[in-house]
C-alpha cells in the first residue's frame, strides 16, 4: 500500500499540486487519470523520489519517503518496479541483457541464477525464445512485453507504469492491460498506472484516482464510474455522444436490465427494436 496525504508541488508561481490525497491499494491496478496538466505525471515522478514534494507524506507500508535517508530510498527503489511510456530498452543489447539490467545493477547472483530468473519473467509474459533479439526486431507490443518483463524480474512490491499501452493498438492494449492486471494480483503488487486510454480504465481500473487542476477531484472504481453523477468526470471520460451510450449500455447491463451476453441480431429478429423506424418516421 502506498498513501499519499496532502501533497503539494509548485514549479516557480504555478501550483501543480494542491494537497492530494489517495490510498494505492495492493495487490490492485491503481489508476491516475486526467487531463493533460492536472498533475498525474507530477504526481507519479513524487511517488518514485525524481522530484521532491514540497509539502505532505508519501508511505510506503507507513515508511515515509519524503523523510527517508539515501540508504533507505535506495532500499526502497529496490523494491520499485518501472514501466516506461516509451519502454526505454537499451538499443545495443537484447532482451535477455535488458531484461537482466536490474539484476546487474542490484544483485550479486552469479550468470545461472539471472539466467533462470530471465527466462521465467519472458516466459511469464509470452516471449519465451526471443532472449537474442534486439529491440528493432520487435513489434510494439513485444517491446512493452519485455518493458514488464523488466519492471517485475527484481520481484518489486510496487510498480509503476507509464502510459502502458501508448503506440498500440486496441487489442493489443488489452492484451497489455490484462497481463499487467494479472500480474499485479499473482504477486501481491501495488500497481500504479498513469493513462489516458479510458478502454483501461473501464476494463482494470480497480482503485481510481481522477486528478483536476491539481486536486483529488474525485476517487472509485470502474463500476462507480459507470453510476457517477459527477459532471467533470464524466466530461471528460465519456467525452463524446458514442462513449456516452456506452456508459448507459454498460450501466444497464450491471443492473441486469439488459443481457451482457445479449445476441442483436436476435433482439431485432423479435422486434424489441425496429429496424428502420427512425427512417420511415422520416418520410
Amino acid at each position: 500500500m502506498i498513501e499519499v496525504k496532502d501533497v503539494r508541488k509548485s514549479f516557480r508561481d504555478k501550483a501543480v499540486l494542491k494537497g492530494v490525497n489517495f490510498v494505492f491499494e495492493t495487490s490492485k491496478t491503481n489508476m491516475i487519470i486526467g487531463a493533460s496538466g492536472s498533475g498525474k505525471t507530477v504526481l507519479q515522478k513524487c511517488m518514485v523520489g525524481l522530484i521532491e514534494v514540497d509539502q505532505g507524506e508519501i508511505l510506503f507500508e507507513g515508511r515515509n519517503l519524503t523523510t527517508m535517508t539515501p540508504e533507505a530510498r535506495k532500499e526502497l527503489r529496490q523494491q520499485v518496479g518501472m514501466l516506461f511510456q516509451g519502454v526505454a530498452l537499451f538499443d545495443s543489447m537484447n532482451v535477455e541483457r535488458n531484461v537482466m539490467f536490474p539484476l546487474d545493477m542490484f544483485t550479486d547472483w552469479d550468470i545461472k541464477k539471472k539466467l533462470e530468473r530471465v527466462n521465467t519473467v519472458l516466459e511469464r509474459v509470452g516471449l519465451t525464445g526471443t532472449n537474442k533479439k534486439f529491440s528493432n526486431e520487435l513489434s510494439g507490443g513485444m517491446r512493452k512485453r519485455v518493458g514488464i518483463a523488466r519492471a517485475v524480474v527484481l520481484k518489486p512490491k510496487y510498480l509503476f507504469c507509464d502510459e502502458p499501452n501508448s503506440g498500440l493498438d486496441p487489442r493489443t492494449s488489452m492484451l497489455i492491460d490484462k497481463l499487467i492486471h494479472e500480474i499485479t494480483i499473482e504477486n501481491q503488487i501495488t500497481t500504479v498506472i498513469n493513462t489516458h486510454d479510458m478502454n483501461s480504465v473501464m476494463e482494470i481500473g480497480e482503485n481510481i484516482l481522477y486528478l483536476e487542476d491539481g486536486i483529488s477531484e474525485w476517487k472509485g472504481s470502474n463500476k462507480d464510474l459507470v453510476f457517477s453523477k459527477h459532471q467533470r468526470l464524466n466530461d471528460f471520460i465519456f467525452a463524446s455522444e458514442f462513449l456516452k451510450d456506452a456508459k448507459d449500455m454498460r450501466a444497464l447491463e450491471t443492473r441486469g436490465i439488459i443481457d451482457d451476453n445479449r445476441d442483436m441480431n436476435e433482439i431485432l429478429k423479435e422486434g424489441k427494436i425496429e429496424p428502420g423506424k427512425d427512417e420511415k418516421n422520416d418520410k
